[in-house]
């Protein structure tokens, strides 16, 4: 589990740029899906058949989504000395930046610097710049153009029972997904595993591949934040504390059958885990609730600390604990009785 999380995190994948992660994704899913197709906005969509669909009638279809898009920077400008200016892509904070490295597609490694400011308060993005060792426009422009996208460069860590690495926000719950595909067994109603882009620009990838796949039900995997370290503000979800049911975020409140059923299962298969009610963020399960005339949905969260920076730090214990409730959980809906949903 490990390797394929430091393989997914490390890979390069901006929104709007997921083709590296999808490609890895792919190779890791395709001995488990019927039909594998690739969207116009990129997503892929995984499709695997029930073993018994139901006599005379279509089968249903369970969508499940971890997105596969990581927050980035774009280039806006360079300037005569070479030195980039940028504008920022996804929930960057500028604070976070100092001192980091970043990776464009063709490799070309540069860092964050800024202009004098006499206050730290001061430090914008519009004060900030990316040097990437040119000392001329011409010689910048050999390596970067305008429109090329960059991410945060760092390598996966090892921290025992806990692993931290820049894009955990959706890697790990790519993973989660890719494990859980693997384990599931459909029974009566077809699964779409739907690993979308473009989520941290506001859904976007999801409510094509969710209309595309017009499912019956449907579940987001996606990291959540923390309340366990010192003096941060109090939150439900600890690490260590297993899998995440959401109640609610701000693009979303979770079906209220879809929840209990995941609360059951996770209940009776002794599955450790806490609820979640999050003030600010959402996840592509807002968008799959408002695809065409309404879809019940829910989200099943990973505790991720230091959120939109690039030392996410997630448990493999709750890294676990969700690929067994999303497996334990699919099976229930796929199942003739549908969980009592379908």
């Amino acid at each position: 589990m490990k390797d394929l999380i430091k393989k997914l995190t490390e890979a390069y994948g901006p929104s709007g740029a997921e083709e590296q992660v999808r490609e890895m994704i792919r190779a890791e899913v395709e001995p488990y899906a019927d039909q594998i197709d690739v969207d116009v906005m990129g997503s892929l969509i995984c499709r695997v058949k029930p073993s018994a669909p139901p006599a005379g009638a279509e089968p249903k279809r369970i969508m499940v989504a971890a997105h596969m898009d990581e927050i980035g920077i774009v280039v806006s400008y360079i300037d005569e000395k070479g030195f980039i200016r940028f504008s920022p892509v996804g929930g960057l904070n500028p604070y976070v930046l100092m001192g980091q490295k970043v990776r464009f597609g063709n490799g070309t490694i540069g860092v964050f610097g800024t202009e004098r400011i006499e206050d730290i308060k001061e430090l914008k993005f519009e004060k900030m710049f990316i040097d990437i060792g040119a000392a001329t426009r011409d010689e910048a422009q050999a390596k970067v153009a305008i429109g090329d996208a960059a991410v945060m460069h760092r390598d996966f860590s090892d921290l025992g029972n806990r692993v931290s690495s820049k894009a955990m926000d959706d890697r790990i719950a790519c993973a989660v997904v890719i494990e859980a595909m693997k384990r599931a067994k459909p029974v009566a109603h077809e699964v779409c595993y739907v690993f979308t882009t473009q989520e941290e620009l506001g859904l976007r990838g999801a409510k094509a591949a969710a209309y595309a796949v017009n499912p019956s039900v449907g579940i987001a995997v996606d990291v959540t934040v923390w309340g366990d370290t010192p003096e941060c503000a109090p939150f439900n979800v600890v690490l260590g504390g297993g899998a995440a049911i959401k109640a609610k975020d701000s693009s979303l409140i979770a079906h209220p059958k879809l929840k209990r059923l995941m609360v059951d299962v996770a209940e009776r298969q002794g599955i450790k885990y806490q609820l979640e009610v999050l003030e600010r963020g959402g996840t592509d399960a807002g968008a799959i609730q408002l695809t065409r005339e309404g879809v019940p949905a829910g989200t099943i969260s990973i505790p991720c600390r230091y959120v939109h920076t690039p030392v996410e730090t997630v448990d493999i214990g709750d890294v676990e604990a969700c690929v067994s409730l999303l497996a334990a959980v699919v099976d229930e809906l796929a199942s003739p009785a549908g969980g009592g949903i379908l």
